[in-house]
């Protein structure tokens, strides 16, 4: 849909990633590495977004290593090597406007993978945390308590990693190791359960 609307899907997909981390740069070389896209696509977005004002530069000299006499290790700036840093424009007029359209269609994203993720099997427990609800380095982003083929769940999120352009740390857990677990009161499990989450499915009564 937002390729349609912006007519570039390396253009989406940087505004997606310049908007879920703000307070980061990127340079060039390493947006390749993070979004695996071409250089050149990005090359070229990023040109069209820093003319559209959605996104700022600034050049910063890259950091070297050297040898002191006594044989140590350290490193200094660059007088002749700079790389240019690129950022999304949070002063834009524009961007209250565009944090939202993208937000809403991550739902949209998001729905699709929860409607998806049901149809694998029979769910029992399905609930969304960490990275989903905005906790970062949480034990989990994704719960799934039941019956699921888990090589095609791995290919489902897999392909919605790409979409989302993050990575989903999710965990599947049968019935019966559920029982187990919250009869002892894992502490991994519990820390789930209690922690700040999007609860689709919840059959855990029945088990």
């Amino acid at each position: 849909m937002l390729e349609h609307i912006f007519g570039s899907k390396t253009r989406v997909k940087l505004l997606r990633l310049f908007l879920s981390h703000e307070d980061q740069s990127y340079y060039i070389r390493e947006l390749v590495r993070v979004t695996g896209l071409q250089l050149n696509a990005i090359r070229r977005e990023l040109a069209n977004l820093e003319k559209f004002g959605f996104v700022a530069c600034f050049q910063r000299s890259e950091m070297i290593e050297y040898k002191t006499k006594d044989g140590q290790i350290k490193t200094r700036p660059s007088k002749s090597r700079q790389k240019k840093f690129f950022h999304i424009n949070s002063e834009h007029t524009l961007y209250p406007e565009l944090k939202a359209l993208l937000l809403k269609a991550q739902l949209l994203v998001e729905n699709d993978l929860m409607a998806k993720i049901q149809k694998l099997g029979k769910i029992r427990y399905l609930a969304l945390t960490g990275i989903f609800v905005g906790i970062v380095g949480a034990p989990t982003d994704l719960l799934i308590v039941g019956v699921v083929p888990k090589d095609k769940l791995a290919g489902l999120i897999k392909k919605f990693e790409k979409e989302l352009n993050y990575e989903i740390n999710y965990t599947l857990i049968a019935p019966q190791e559920f029982r187990y677990r919250k009869s002892v009161t894992d502490r991994f499990l519990y820390g789930i359960l209690e922690s700040k989450k999007i609860v689709i499915i919840d059959e855990t009564e029945k088990l």
